[in-house]
């Protein structure tokens, strides 16, 4: 199970790899564009430029969810991840704007397009490869550390792909003369775009709104529990989701007979045993009940 340094040193060295990768594809783009004279390829180097920032952002809000629980954030500050997954769902939602509008100048304004010189297509492609492998590294220290941040960024690294795939097939085709391909093949581009963006932003809304990670997570909440001998039963299994963790508020079925002290022990035992054996659960608030009283939320229940 990760501790916090460790956590924190993936998510810092899976941001470093994001935002040195897109600097230097930045900068690549941009000058290979101009050189080789393909506007698509020098859009696309300003288009990496953004994920840059955005990369900077998942960052930020990694640094920020890794904060402890303090006076005035009691649960700690694991939402400021999904709040920046959404932040860098509306940077999707700009880029599909910017190439569904390229599109519309270039189909229905009736825009030149001139054919680009081939180093761009291998530019193209050299992208398709780096994009490929930050998209899957940041994608996969997200999940493993299970940060919606990461994810998300790995996600929008992920339309990068696309988007190289799409400068690589108009470069190509337009040598054939017939440049409008690549436009054509951009809109499919910002489709794809837009539904990450939209799957995307549904994650993290219910992120915020607190929706359980699994079924199996109640599930891994009862057996921790039931790891203590006294513990008879379990029930009103509760789960508040932050993001890159979770608390958990439960009710244990102990014997009526039991002294305060002793059931009081108890608790602290289960809370203990799910914090060691479920990971994203950080902080644990157990109810006692007696075995032979059935709690008020289940007469509620009934």
């Amino acid at each position: 199970m990760q501790n916090a340094s460790e956590r924190e040193k993936i998510g810092k060295q899976a941001s470093y790899v994001a935002i040195s990768g897109n600097i230097v594809l930045t900068l690549f783009n941009i000058i290979v564009g101009i050189f080789s004279g393909s506007t698509a390829l020098v859009a696309e180097g300003f288009h990496t430029l953004s994920d840059v920032l955005t990369s900077v952002i998942a960052f930020i809000g990694f640094k920020i969810g890794m904060k402890p629980a303090d006076e005035e954030h009691h649960y700690g500050h694991g939402r400021a991840e999904p709040i920046v997954g959404l932040i860098i769902v509306v940077f999707l939602l700009i880029v599909a704007y910017e190439i569904i509008y390229g599109a519309y100048a270039k189909i229905i304004l009736g825009e030149i397009v001139a054919p680009p010189g081939l180093i761009a297509a291998l530019m193209a492609a050299i992208g398709i490869g780096i994009n490929y492998t930050m998209s899957t590294y940041l994608t996969r220290s997200g999940e493993r550390i299970n940060s919606p941040a990461l994810v998300a960024d790995g996600k929008h690294q992920r339309v990068d792909i696309f988007s190289c795939i799409t400068v690589l097939i108009g470069v190509v085709i337009s040598q054939f003369g017939i440049p409008i391909i690549d436009t054509i093949v951009s809109v499919f581009i910002a489709i794809i775009i837009l539904n990450t963006a939209f799957h995307l932003a549904l994650d993290n809304f219910n992120t915020l709104m607190g929706k359980i990670p699994s079924k199996e997570l109640i599930e891994d909440i009862k057996s921790a529990a039931l790891l203590s001998e006294c513990v008879k039963g379990v029930h009103d299994v509760k789960v508040n989701n932050m993001g890159p963790y979770a608390s958990a508020e439960l009710h244990i079925e102990l014997n009526k007979d039991l002294k305060l002290e002793k059931s009081h022990k108890i608790a602290h035992e289960v809370e203990q045993n799910i914090i060691n054996n479920v990971e994203s659960i950080k902080m644990v608030s157990v109810h006692t009940c007696p075995i032979e009283v059935i709690c008020k939320q289940n007469l509620e229940k009934k």
